[in-house]
């Protein structure tokens, strides 16, 4: 409950940190504070960071991650390019501006093999659930290799659809209802996973996930096998909502 992610309003986020800002001003220290850059170019990228800053009220924050290295925008010879976003972002965290730096997105999973085997990360976010393991696996594909660097593995789209932060005011789940809780277990379960995000929109919301989380226990392998065709036909359904696997 104290890992608050957000990001700018055109990364879907409404105005997440305008609304954060005067909060974190005064409970900074209670708090992992999470933002984003999604943005190629190092110099433009540094600025919005600098302005997620000025919005969240804070000098500086606990992770900044890469995001959406899937997005067409997001071409890996220009992020990791001596002018690249990955770059500026290691030298905003020599700075003292971020302790940490990650690299977020939905799909495309081989960038991501690539990502971090080739480069330095402290974090990884990834979109993981029961029924996109079928489409866009991360948990197979990029996970596994992730976990072995020490990275650190933060789950997101745990309920499958486009979920928004509550301050951004939007909720569009995907998963039924029925399986939700099976949908939060089942990613808090994948080996390594610290934590997950989920994006909220009412304060039953909240509280609900806030109870899904005290009364976690792993998934077990007979929940495994029954939830397996289940995902597999939602899959056929929702087809690669999160964009292009190649």
């Amino acid at each position: 409950m104290t890992y608050i992610d957000t990001a700018p309003d055109f990364a879907g986020y409404g105005r997440a940190q305008e609304y954060l800002g005067p909060v974190l001003k005064e409970r900074r220290h209670e708090v992992f504070l999470v933002t984003k850059c999604f943005e190629p170019n190092g110099e433009k990228a540094l600025r919005l960071l600098e302005r997620n800053l000025k919005e969240l009220q804070t000098d500086h924050t606990d992770l900044v991650f890469v995001h959406s290295l899937g997005h067409d925008t997001m071409d890996p010879s220009q992020v990791f390019s001596r002018r690249g976003v990955y770059p500026a972002l290691l030298q905003a965290k020599a700075q003292g501006l971020a302790r940490f730096v990650g690299v977020s997105g939905h799909n495309r999973p081989h960038r991501f093999v690539k990502a971090i085997q080739q480069y330095e990360w402290d974090v990884l976010m990834n979109a993981t659930n029961f029924v996109d393991r079928h489409t866009y696996n991360f948990e197979e594909q990029v996970l596994p290799i992730a976990a072995k660097k020490k990275i650190g593995l933060v789950a997101m789209k745990v309920f499958g659809g486009q979920e928004r932060s509550f301050f951004a005011g939007l909720s569009n789940r995907n998963v039924p209802t029925p399986y939700l809780d099976i949908a939060f277990r089942y990613a808090l379960s994948l080996p390594q996973v610290a934590c997950s995000i989920i994006g909220m929109s009412t304060s039953e919301e909240l509280h609900q996930n806030v109870a899904r989380a005290q009364n976690f226990t792993p998934i077990t392998p007979r929940e495994l096998m029954r939830i397996a065709p289940i995902g597999q036909t939602l899959a056929k359904k929702w087809g690669a909502h999160f964009g292009a696997l190649a």
